[in-house]
């Protein structure tokens, strides 16, 4: 109504209203090789993961409940790209995002965008892998209407790399195709991997995280079905931070180590084992 009255971007006589219920599928990739080999990593190679990428590696741990999710997003108005519960209308925001993957090197205020004259698919492995153009090119292909380069040499990579910020590097570059930005199942993107290459610039990326969050979720209301393509942890994160039950504040939250992602797996976890001991 207030919206209705202060004006809007929407066509007179449209009226706003949740649709009947969406099928949104959220099928992922897998994790567990990604976890498993970041519960090898001593505790130096973990803490200059942490420096450069912030609370990334959470993710991975925060298991997502699908009929809490497609509830969720039954939720989601495509009209104002926001989700509605009766009369209170909730947004992600960029604010909420960056605090929680805690990226210490990020500048908030250099958004991430596609630069004019973008490097080669190759030469962005390149530099992100820091390996040889040969190699490269041997373990790349044609997916659809763009190339990629399969999970699996990465994790080879990973695990065999001399380089120890280029296996943090390399670690990172899979949490973001597969996790942040799954458009492809089992294989990195030439999209993400101009994103990836941009971190070394300090630049964020939570903008382009949230735009395809919305896209996505505008494209499922739609359409009344699809899959989400977009961090399904992240938002169930987001969505936690707003409703999770708790009997007091910690003052810990308003610490400069405070992990939301953290305190969220934990608490998470706590909840299986009080449920499992019952």
């Amino acid at each position: 109504k207030t919206q209705l009255e202060k004006g809007d971007n929407l066509t007179e006589g449209y009226v706003s209203e949740l649709w009947d219920f969406t099928r949104i599928s959220v099928t992922q990739n897998h994790f567990q090789e990604l976890k498993e080999i970041w519960c090898q990593w001593d505790d130096e190679i973990k803490q200059l993961f942490y420096c450069h990428y912030g609370d990334l590696p959470y993710l991975l741990d925060i298991k997502v409940d699908e009929h809490l999710f497609r509830a969720l997003a039954q939720f989601w108005n495509p009209a104002y790209s926001c989700f509605t519960f009766k009369k209170v209308d909730l947004v992600p925001t960029i604010e909420e995002y960056t605090a929680l993957l805690r990226c210490p090197r990020i500048q908030t205020d250099k958004v991430y965008s596609r630069a004019p004259n973008v490097p080669t698919f190759l030469k962005k492995l390149m530099n992100i892998t820091g390996m040889s153009k040969q190699w490269i090119t041997a373990r790349t292909k044609q997916n659809g209407g763009c190339r990629c380069i399969s999970w699996r040499n990465l994790r080879d990579l990973i695990l065999a790399h001399p380089d120890m910020k280029k296996r943090a590097d390399v670690f990172a570059l899979s949490i973001y195709d597969l996790v942040v930005f799954p458009k492809a199942l089992g294989c990195v993107d030439e999209a993400v991997s101009d994103l990836s290459d941009r971190l070394d610039k300090r630049v964020t990326l939570v903008p382009a995280i949230l735009a395809e969050t919305f896209r996505s979720l505008n494209t499922c209301r739609r359409a009344d079905e699809g899959r989400f393509i977009e961090c399904t942890q992240l938002l169930i994160a987001w969505f936690h931070s707003h409703f999770w039950k708790v009997e007091k504040v910690s003052y810990r939250v308003f610490s400069e180590d405070y992990s939301s992602l953290k305190e969220l797996v934990a608490t998470s976890r706590r909840m299986i084992f009080q449920k499992k001991n019952r």
